[in-house]
């Protein structure tokens, strides 16, 4: 099957055409304020900036096409260490603040991230998932990283903590390190969060070699940092909403909040010799002095294109998911977040959707005049329909009007649409746990699953399929995370569902077979 070539136009509306300059980009993450609090280093769209504390004109520091972030400032401010991907993976390089070639110190397969400078500055903390000592039982896996340390002139790699501990804090005299800890795999930017794995504070005296835990809230605690002479820690905690909150070492039960923004996490706290603190927020770049008031951080960019605007690109290594055409001589698939329907014979390839938003869960209906999928637009996923215009074009690649409706839109996420055989109903996901079923003459639905029955991990782990005849549903019945068991429902929701499977193995992916009279799937009973 042969895939023709693209052009994907980057949206060029909020950039002047005739120069580069771009004013109020409002996109910068991973600030970092210098020890003197006189200069902010942050991230934008992949490279490392600098710019004055008080705003203005930003400076590139880094300028590759690889992903640079996570700056962090030697106590000196000489230097500025961060994460790049530049040779497949991230390593730990550092760079002059005031510019210059960047050095690279670690060479590790794994990830390795940045958190602080020793005291001395002679050593970089980093974290990584590479191997113990031989007296260490533990084994690190990728999701939870252990402390490290590289000289900065480049050397061997110590490890410092054999447990996970980010974004380490060094205290002024080097004696203790304050780090969040990580109890499990839980995403960093997950929010809301309530649980027994959620990041606490702790301290760690690397003269006792003893560990302290400062908080233990229910939430989310993260992102520890030394207020100038080391009796006090500032942190970002959730509390309905991440903000700065500070606790002092003599007495960490009592906490006080710092900031008291509502819409928005803060993200990415550090904080200068002088006090000031340094944060991220929707986008922008805060600071915040002693008297408690916040202030934005303008910021301007000149920036040329790294690349050009304008791109040729090969959907061919880009397919995520496909659906084949009822007559069998077109397949539509998704690349690159869009839906594209191609010939089977030939090479022709028509793009059917155009969003900024991703696209995803596509099928044929029987006639094989529409396609339905799911779309992610205004902040959630819905479903849509997309249907050829012209009785004179028979087949998506080659029409020229083509309509898109909505069929299914709510308050609610709705995906994985799935055409009955006949054409006149629609079952799909609501609300990641719940499956119905459309009439899609009525507009009525009929809800045949909850989550009493589904377990729900990432989108799109419901698998559920019709029978021939359009009257049944198989679908993999999971109500927690053990085992998966095979059941058969009438669609119609007339009466209960029938387990087929009934055993303490997983039992996955069915498939009718024999117009209907048989039903197969994978199991795991035999290993």
């Amino acid at each position: 099957m042969k895939f023709t070539k693209i052009i994907l136009a980057l949206a060029l509306a909020s950039i002047s055409i005739s120069g580069s300059s771009q004013d109020q980009v409002e996109w910068y993450r991973y600030p970092a304020i210098s020890p003197n609090g006189k200069t902010i280093a942050f991230v934008y769209k992949g490279d490392i900036y600098t710019v004055s504390a008080s705003g203005g004109e930003a400076v590139a520091l880094t300028a590759n096409p690889a992903h640079d972030y996570l700056p962090v400032w030697s106590h000196n401010g000489d230097y500025i260490a961060f994460a790049s991907n530049r040779y497949g993976n991230m390593d730990v390089f550092i760079v002059p603040s005031r510019g210059g070639e960047p050095k690279r110190l670690t060479y590790h397969s794994a990830d390795e991230l940045p958190y602080a400078f020793t005291a001395d500055d002679k050593h970089v903390l980093f974290g990584a998932a590479r191997y113990d000592m031989a007296s260490s039982r533990l084994y690190p896996t990728a999701s939870q990283p252990e402390l490290y340390s590289v000289p900065v002139n480049g050397g061997l790699v110590n490890q410092v903590l054999p447990v996970p501990a980010e974004w380490v804090s060094v205290s002024g005299d080097g004696k203790l390190l304050a780090f969040h800890d990580k109890k499990g795999g839980e995403n960093e930017f997950r929010k809301h969060h309530l649980s027994s794995i959620a990041r606490d504070i702790w301290i760690y005296n690397t003269q006792t070699q003893e560990y302290k835990q400062l908080t233990n809230y229910k939430g989310e605690d993260r992102n520890p940092v030394f207020a100038p002479g080391d009796s006090v820690i500032y942190f970002i905690r959730e509390d309905s909403n991440f903000n700065v909150f500070k606790l002092s070492l003599s007495n960490s039960s009592e906490v006080k909040q710092v900031t008291n923004f509502t819409t928005h996490p803060v993200r990415f706290l550090s904080v200068s010799q002088n006090g000031t603190l340094c944060f991220g927020y929707d986008g922008s770049i805060y600071t915040m002095g002693n008297n408690g008031i916040s202030n934005k951080v303008d910021i301007k960019i000149n920036r040329d294109f790294q690349q050009n605007p304008e791109q040729t690109v090969s959907l061919s290594g880009n397919i995520r998911e496909l659906s084949v055409s009822p007559d069998g001589k077109e397949v539509a698939f998704i690349a690159r977040g869009d839906v594209f329907v191609t010939s089977v014979e030939g090479a022709f390839t028509k793009r059917i959707t155009q969003t900024p938003e991703q696209e995803s869960f596509v099928a044929f209906t029987p006639d094989g005049k529409s396609l339905v999928y799911a779309s992610e637009r205004e902040g959630r996923w819905q479903i849509f329909k997309a249907s050829r215009v012209r009785p004179e074009e028979p087949f998506f690649f080659a029409s020229t009007l083509i309509k898109e409706e909505l069929l299914i839109g709510n308050e609610y996420d709705n995906y994985q649409p799935l055409p009955s055989p006949d054409g006149k109903k629609l079952a799909y996901i609501e609300d990641r746990t719940t499956l119905k079923v459309l009439d899609l003459e009525s507009k009525s639905a009929k809800t045949l699953l909850t989550s009493k029955e589904l377990y729900y991990m990432s989108d799109g782990d419901q698998r559920f399929c019709w029978s021939p005849d359009s009257r049944w549903l198989l679908v993999e019945y999971s109500p927690n995370m053990s085992n998966n068991e095979i059941i058969a429902l009438p669609a119609d929701g007339s009466e209960p569902f029938r387990n087929l499977t009934q055993n303490g193995y997983d039992d996955f992916t069915p498939r009718w077979s024999n117009g209907g009279k048989q039903v197969l799937w994978l199991s795991t009973r035999d290993g």
